[in-house]
C-alpha cells in the first residue's frame, strides 16, 4: 500500500486528493490548520490520518515526514487569497518559500544515499504552483517556458517555490515537480473567490436572503478548470518517468460577466438586475490575458480538462442552492 502526505488536505484541491487517493488504496496523511471535523473531508475523515503541524519549522516537518515514510508527498497549503496578499506580503512569500525548503530538506535527507523512508525508496514531491508566477507576461498563452513575470506577493512567493522545486530536481536529483495550476473552482472553492461569491450570491439572492451582489470588474477573464481534475493531474505528475513542471489549465478563458450570466441564467434570474459592480474590488487589468497551454501535461500525462465551463458553473450554483436550502430546513 502506498503511503501520501498531503499539507492542506482540508481546502478544496486537497480534499478532492484525498478521495482520489483513497480510492487508489492508498494510506492517506494530511495536515490541518486545526483540529476537529472538516466539511470537504466529509466522506474520506476516517479513512485518513489528520495533524496539525507548523510546516515553518524545520525539525518538525523532518520528523513528521520521517514518521509517516511516504512515497509521495503533495504541498497545496499556502496562503492563497491574491489579494489579501498585499495586506501581509512578507508573510505569505515566507510562507512559500520556507515551507518548500523545509519539506525539500525533508525528502532529501531520507532518502538514498540514507536509508529509504517509504517503500520505493526516494519520496515524490509535487508542489502546487499558480499562474500567478507569469503576472505580467510576456506571451500568451503561457506554457513551461514563459518567464515569470509576478506582480503580488502571492505570485512573487509561489515563484520563488517552484524555482526551489526546479532547482532541487536539477541540482539534487530530487523527484519534485511542480503544477502551475491556473484557475480551478469546485462546490468547495472558498466563499472569499469571485466564483463562489457569484454562485452562493445568487441563490441567496433567489431565496430571497439577499438583494444585490457586488463584484469588481465584470469583463476580467479568467482560464476556469474543475478542481478535480486537476488533482488528477497532481496524481499524474508523480507517476511520470521523470520529474518536470507541468502548466494545468483549460486553454481557454471566459469573463466574470460570462460566469454571471450562466450562474443566475441557472436559476431563472438576470443578472443584470443584481450585480452592481463596487470599484473597490477592480484590479489593475492585465496587459497581456492569462491562459495555459496544457500542451505538454497532455502529451507526457495524457490529461487535459473535462468539464466544459457552462457544466462547471451549473454544477457550482446547484450546490450552493442545495446548501442553501439545507441550512434553511435546519434552521426551522
Amino acid at each position: 500500500m502506498k503511503r501520501a502526505l498531503i499539507t492542506g488536505i482540508s481546502g478544496q484541491d486537497g480534499s478532492y486528493l484525498a478521495e482520489l487517493l483513497v480510492a487508489k488504496g492508498y494510506r492517506v496523511f494530511g495536515t490541518v490548520r486545526r483540529e476537529g471535523l472538516h466539511p470537504n473531508l466529509r466522506h474520506v475523515q476516517d479513512k485518513i490520518a489528520l495533524t496539525t503541524i507548523d510546516l515553518l519549522n524545520a525539525e518538525d516537518v523532518k520528523a513528521y515526514v520521517e514518521s509517516v515514510a511516504p512515497d509521495e508527498i503533495y504541498h497545496l497549503a499556502a496562503k492563497t487569497f491574491v489579494p489579501s496578499s498585499f495586506d501581509a506580503p512578507e508573510d505569505v512569500i515566507a510562507f512559500s518559500v520556507r515551507s518548500v525548503g523545509n519539506l525539500l530538506e525533508a525528502v532529501t535527507s531520507l532518502t538514498p544515499p540514507n536509508p529509504p523512508v517509504g517503500p520505493g525508496g526516494k519520496i515524490k514531491l509535487f508542489y502546487a504552483s499558480s499562474s500567478e508566477v507569469f503576472g505580467s507576461a510576456s506571451e500568451s498563452p503561457q506554457a513551461e517556458t514563459t518567464p515569470f513575470s509576478p506582480r503580488s506577493p502571492y505570485g512573487e512567493g509561489k515563484a520563488l517555490a517552484t524555482k526551489l522545486v526546479r532547482e532541487a530536481r536539477e541540482v539534487h536529483g530530487a523527484f519534485a515537480c511542480s503544477g502551475i495550476l491556473f484557475n480551478h473552482e469546485s462546490p468547495r472553492r472558498g466563499a472569499n473567490f469571485v466564483t463562489r461569491k457569484i454562485t452562493r450570491g445568487a441563490a441567496a439572492i433567489l431565496r430571497g436572503e439577499q438583494e444585490t451582489l457586488e463584484l469588481g470588474d465584470l469583463d476580467a477573464r479568467r482560464d476556469w478548470g474543475y478542481a478535480a481534475e486537476y488533482a488528477e493531474a497532481m496524481w499524474r505528475m508523480l507517476q511520470a518517468d521523470a520529474p518536470d513542471d507541468f502548466v494545468i489549465a483549460t486553454g481557454e478563458t471566459h469573463s466574470v460577466r460570462e460566469f454571471c450570466e450562466l450562474a443566475f441564467g441557472e436559476l431563472g434570474l438576470d443578472y443584470a438586475k443584481f450585480v452592481r459592480v463596487n470599484p473597490a474590488f477592480v484590479r489593475a487589468p492585465e496587459a497581456v490575458q492569462l491562459v495555459g497551454d496544457a500542451s505538454k501535461a497532455k502529451r507526457v500525462l495524457n490529461w487535459q480538462a473535462q468539464t466544459p465551463f457552462p457544466d462547471l458553473v451549473k454544477m457550482m450554483v446547484r450546490a450552493d442552492s442545495e446548501s442553501l436550502r439545507d441550512s434553511s430546513l435546519r434552521s426551522e
